[in-house]
């Protein structure tokens, strides 16, 4: 059982739509009606089934209009066609809404449970997209064998829920919606364009977190924290031994730590 929903997408949505049909239909029957007259004429008279049968999928098939027309060839080979009012005016019906279908019944997926899955779909783009080209680069794979390559998809999964995670707790110093539940609680339908909450915008607006630190993007954030080093010191003096010094962490990479329960 696949279960429907319909969702408005407005008003310019239906203009969009209508002007988009009748730019289609109308260049069709235009290029359909040579076609008809050529199997009527008295001289090179266009014959054979399989030769209009040809022609006429050319037209159809540029614009793909096929769905909306209904067309025959009699016994005497002539070709006639006419617009499928009831497929237009079926299709005109669902105008400016977009349908999205689920497998799961009603009491384990409602309908705005439905819609705001579908919307999360774009939080899954970019996480393969993550996974395959700019943080995580799951491909080339430098191995051969099946378990080695299991083991290298296994890994950069695990980087990638790991990253989840960094970014949840590091939201308060990141350009990320600290309470994207609450700008989500207060828009008035799930197909209302979303909203991000007060305190994003200010961060987005500012560049600045209420502390007054520079808000970064996941990746220059990871760039500043790679900027701790440890060195190793080894002193000139006899009898000395080397000991290590860890760079200070500035006043933003200590709030980072500390968000992410770490000691550098």
């Amino acid at each position: 059982l696949i279960r429907s929903l319909l969702r408005s997408g407005g008003l310019v949505a239906v203009k969009t739509r209508l002007a988009k049909r009748q730019h289609r239909l109308e260049p069709t029957e235009a290029l359909l009606e040579p076609i008809a007259v050529a199997t009527r004429r008295d001289t090179r008279r266009l014959k054979g089934r399989e030769r209009i049968g040809e022609r006429v999928g050319k037209v159809i098939g540029k614009y793909k209009m096929a769905k909306h027309f209904t067309w025959s060839i009699d016994d005497d080979g002539v070709f006639t066609c006419q617009r499928d009012d009831a497929s237009i005016s079926a299709e005109a019906r669902l105008d400016g809404l977009y349908v999205i279908r689920t497998s799961l019944p009603k009491s384990e997926l409602d309908g705005p449970g439905t819609v705001r899955a579908y919307k999360r779909l774009s939080s899954v783009e970019r996480a393969f997209r993550s996974l395959k080209t700019v943080d995580l680069k799951v491909r080339p794979i430098f191995h051969r064998t099946e378990p080695r390559v299991r083991a290298h998809v296994f890994l950069c999964m695990l980087a990638y829920y790991v990253e989840w995670h960094m970014r949840r707790k590091l939201k308060p110093v990141l350009f990320d919606d600290e309470d994207a539940e609450g700008a989500e609680a207060r828009r008035p339908s799930v197909v209302a364009p979303a909203k991000i909450s007060m305190s994003a915008r200010a961060k987005a607006g500012s560049k600045r977190t209420p502390d007054g630190d520079p808000v970064h993007s996941f990746r220059t954030l990871l760039d500043d924290l790679a900027t701790i080093t440890r060195n190793t010191m080894a002193p000139r003096m006899p009898g000395t031994e080397h000991f290590k010094v860890t760079t200070r962490p500035t006043p933003l990479q200590r709030k980072a730590f500390k968000l992410l329960s770490v000691t550098p």
